[in-house]
């Protein structure tokens, strides 16, 4: 059973005689069991063989060595533990010793590719709001990090089997993705170059401000941060109503790039200064700030949410009587979390917004999510769940709020909207329920997506 398939799950030798790929067993327990494993399997035939012995969390993104000596893949320590780092592995063919590398990293491998015939790596990492490209020497386990300097986030890294020459693609908050191409090098790096300049032409029509970081102090005295975008002929004289963005995962960040759902430059076409907030829980800024959302989704999360809304608030171009709120899948939790705990805002958006824990954990289809953020299944920990689900606060519910959810929602059903919008309506809060029946957890077709932003804008 494939955990999600694409190109990403399999990886032919370079003699093409075996192949590796990633597979799920079909057991009783897949659905509350995060582990995925790298097997490979002979062209000539027999059974397959698990290259992932003693790896107990998710193992994935195989590749072979331009040598075909050395088989890496992406590794998870923690079973059960779907955010848990990424760790690169390697195995090597002749010995079948496996080993991290390099050693000593804290940061996730997002993605990564063999560079050429050193066997060097060339990676992708995730830090504070962006993402960046890192060169592993292969021999010294040396990591160095290169484009670093570089404002939009870099993805999809590919490189050529003739020579170290990186392509990706790289976009940021005000610029949609191009292609670069970046000839690998640590030591005399030269900058790279745009192959594609797709949407110049688009681009020149368009008064796009880019993203500008700020921080604040958030709970337990620790450094968070978040993005502002500022609407089209911005005039820092003028007040502003503010939008404020929460991003899902919990385990996930908003980072300098074009989104092609929750972006930021068509919240503040209207008119709005936009944050979009990084709190606790969010990915780039260590494992540790990851980890301490897990079993306290409504606690210090919100409040370092509540703390960035408050410096935000105070800049002088933005009207702090005039704010809003928006999130999806956890920042839906988080939008229906906020209105059973604050009125300070006066619109909120939920779209696939968890509102009744115990409910969503009996339903999801990833039921190791909630098992892992809450301790274990709610027979057995039912206060975590009691503690921070939404729908026990709905006599506090006060703010006008747009519900979204899609039909095909098996992540967070769509049951949770629908309870939602009952709550909302039962106690006369004004709100609208937007419902689509042919979209799931995302909302991905052209048309739809045409709909959502203008019922969202009209909110």
């Amino acid at each position: 059973m494939p955990p999600f398939g694409g190109s990403d799950s399999y990886a032919w030798s370079p003699d093409e005689r075996e192949l590796a790929f990633v597979t799920k067993l079909a057991t009783r327990d897949q659905s509350w069991n995060a582990n995925s494993d790298v097997y490979t399997v002979s062209v000539s035939g027999g059974e397959p063989a698990l290259a992932t012995v003693n790896l107990p969390g998710g193992d994935e993104s195989p590749r072979y060595s331009a040598d075909g000596r050395y088989l890496a893949f992406r590794s998870q320590e923690r079973a059960g533990y779907e955010s848990d780092r990424w760790r690169l592995m390697v195995k090597d063919r002749q010995t079948g010793q496996v080993r991290e590398v390099p050693r000593g990293w804290n940061d996730n491998i997002l993605e990564y590719a063999w560079a050429g015939a050193n066997n060097d790596v060339i990676a992708i990492t995730e830090k504070r709001q962006r993402r960046e490209i890192l060169h592993i020497v292969f021999a010294t386990g040396d990591v160095h990090e290169v484009l670093t300097d570089r404002d939009p986030s870099q993805l999809s890294a590919s490189v050529t089997r003739a020579g170290p020459v990186l392509a990706f693609v790289s976009d940021a908050t005000n610029l949609p993705a191009d292609v670069y191409a970046w000839a690998v090098s640590h030591e005399r790096p030269q900058p790279p170059v745009n192959v594609s300049r797709l949407n110049a032409e688009r681009l020149a029509q368009l008064a796009m401000n880019p993203a500008r970081e700020f921080g604040w102090t958030g709970a337990d005295g620790d450094s968070v941060f978040g993005l502002i975008v500022t609407p089209p002929n911005f005039d820092p004289a003028r007040k502003y109503p503010l939008v404020v963005l929460i991003h899902g995962g919990p385990q996930g960040a908003f980072l300098d790039q074009f989104h092609g759902r929750w972006n930021t430059q068509l919240f503040a076409a209207p008119g709005y200064v936009v944050v979009a907030l990084n709190p606790r829980g969010s990915t780039g800024f260590g494992q540790r700030f990851v980890e301490q959302i897990s079993r306290d989704w409504g606690g210090r999360v919100y409040d370092d949410l509540m703390r960035g809304v408050d410096v935000a608030a105070r800049l002088p171009y933005v009207d702090s009587t005039r704010m809003a709120a928006a999130g999806g899948s956890y920042g839906g939790y988080m939008v229906n979390w906020i209105n059973g705990h604050s009125n300070r805002f006066t619109a909120l958006v939920s779209h696939a917004g968890v509102f009744n824990l115990e409910a969503m954990a009996g339903a999801t289809e990833e039921l190791w999510f909630t098992d892992w953020e809450f301790g274990g299944p709610y027979w057995l920990n039912r206060q975590d769940y009691e503690r921070f689900s939404p729908h026990r606060f709905v006599q506090n519910f006060r703010t006008p709020t747009l519900v979204i959810h899609g039909a095909l929602d098996y992540r967070v059903p769509e049951t949770e909207g629908m309870q939602m919008f009952t709550a909302l309506q039962r106690q006369n809060v004004p709100s609208r329920f937007l419902y689509f029946p042919d979209e799931g957890h995302w909302i991905l077709k052209p048309a739809n997506q045409r709909v959502w932003w203008s019922t969202v804008h009209e909110w």
